[in-house]
């Protein structure tokens, strides 16, 4: 059951990211890149759809995988120290 629901959780903070980056394009004040990139990061996790995209995203774009790879990299750094985990 808890497995469930940290999976819909994801899935509706994936797609509330998604849909803040969409208004964030046209609105001065949000940054509509990064919330759309958290967006696809967060849905990537529990979507295959959204996985694949990024995937063959990384393939035809092999600059902006580094930047991914990058930024997820840091990101999980910094959910750790947030957790307590050792770096």
């Amino acid at each position: 059951m808890t497995a469930q629901l940290r999976r819909i959780a994801i899935l509706i903070l994936g797609w509330i990211f998604i849909l803040l980056g969409i208004a964030g394009l046209f609105l001065p004040f949000l940054q509509g890149f990064l919330f759309l990139f958290i967006g696809v990061l967060l849905l990537s996790r529990e979507s295959e759809i959204v996985r694949r995209q990024l995937e063959r995203t990384r393939e035809r774009y092999p600059k902006f995988g580094r930047y991914m790879d990058e930024a997820e990299a840091w990101m999980k750094k910094q959910w750790n120290r947030l957790r307590g985990y050792p770096r």
